[in-house]
């Protein structure tokens, strides 16, 4: 199916409908928030016409979602726990995986020309995006289930996550001071891109490319650079997990 389709003429209404009925699982009801939802800012560059509001907006909601969720489910543990938890679950790559598993990357709007779109992870703000348009469309409670029945439940796997280590950059960090490695992240190249900052990041370990990240953001090039890494140098583990220098960028 042509996606273009569902922006244009007459096929803008029906169709659309009937694509995010079968994501969603009930039919939208302001279709304009939908498409606004999955429209990227590669496409459309007014604040009103892509979904980085809706993205801002759903990325508060799920949180809260998931916050709620974690305290009901978790009643005896502590807050760092809980607040762990959550960073897995709302954690960039796993809302993308989760995304594109919904049929997201199908359906979102955006430049498919630029190939750094096509490896990014705006699929998981799409996500966002959709929460954020479904709040707004149907109420908190309504976000609520849809988040538990249609994202929690089928994608997210509550025993696996808790034993998931889910930051990179401290791994690799955890190995570089085990095996006396220095451990550094250097920005290779900072460019204007669609009018957003893309970031070029090098793992470099006793000063050696290891694996180079992209984003948006340097925190983010850096954690997919030290994913590279982990990967390429088959870290399974780290007795010094502990032990990181982890960057605040």
């Amino acid at each position: 199916m042509d996606f273009f389709k569902f922006f244009s003429g007459e096929h803008s209404g029906f169709s659309l409908k009937k694509e995010l009925k079968n994501i969603l699982g009930f039919k939208p009801g302001n279709i304009s928030l939908y498409k606004t939802a999955l429209t990227h800012r590669s496409i459309r560059e007014g604040a009103d016409e892509n979904n980085e509001r809706l993205e801002y907006l759903g990325d508060a909601v799920l949180s809260a979602l998931i916050a709620d969720y974690l305290f009901k489910r978790y009643p005896y543990k502590e807050e760092g726990f809980l607040t762990e938890m959550r960073s897995k679950m709302v954690n960039r790559q796993q809302l993308n995986d989760i995304a594109v598993r919904m049929g997201l990357k199908k359906v979102t709007l955006y430049n498919k020309m630029d190939g750094s779109l096509k490896a990014s992870q705006i699929f998981g703000n799409t996500l966002e995006a959709l929460v954020g348009a479904i709040y707004l469309d149907h109420g908190y409670k309504k976000a609520a289930r849809w988040v538990q029945e249609c994202i929690i439940i089928p994608y997210m796997f509550m025993d696996d996550l808790e034993n998931l280590e889910i930051n990179h950059k401290n791994k690799l960090y955890g190995w570089a001071n085990k095996n006396g490695k220095l451990l550094e992240f250097e920005t290779l190249n900072e460019k204007l891109e669609n009018g957003r900052r893309l970031f070029t990041v090098a793992a470099m370990i006793d000063g050696r490319n290891i694996a180079e990240g992209k984003a948006y953001n340097k925190k983010d090039a850096s954690q997919i650079a030290a994913q590279v890494a982990v990967d390429k140098l088959g870290i399974v583990n780290s007795d010094s997990i502990g032990e990181e220098k982890e960057e605040r960028k």
